[in-house]
């Protein structure tokens, strides 16, 4: 496959290039090319964003185990 090649302004330059069928002949495939896209976006996120955990919250409002009967401390919330 022989391919123009263009300047900087757009112009054609007068030269061609030749490139390889098994290469750039292929018909493309749009799944691929949306997982690459999807990938390179997740990976270029900074990633250092988390939910708190259940002790890194204050308080959760509710018995974390009955008063009696348990054998260990009481505890009255979270």
């Amino acid at each position: 496959m022989k391919v123009d090649v263009y300047k900087i302004d757009g112009s054609k330059s007068g030269e061609t290039v030749t490139l390889e069928d098994i290469v750039f002949g292929i018909k493309p495939n749009d799944h691929v090319i949306y997982l690459s896209v999807k990938a390179h976006l997740a990976n270029k996120r900074q990633g250092t964003h988390k939910a708190k955990e259940r002790n890194e919250v204050s308080g959760g409002g509710k018995k974390p185990w009955k008063q009696k009967g348990r054998g260990t401390a009481r505890a009255g919330t979270t």
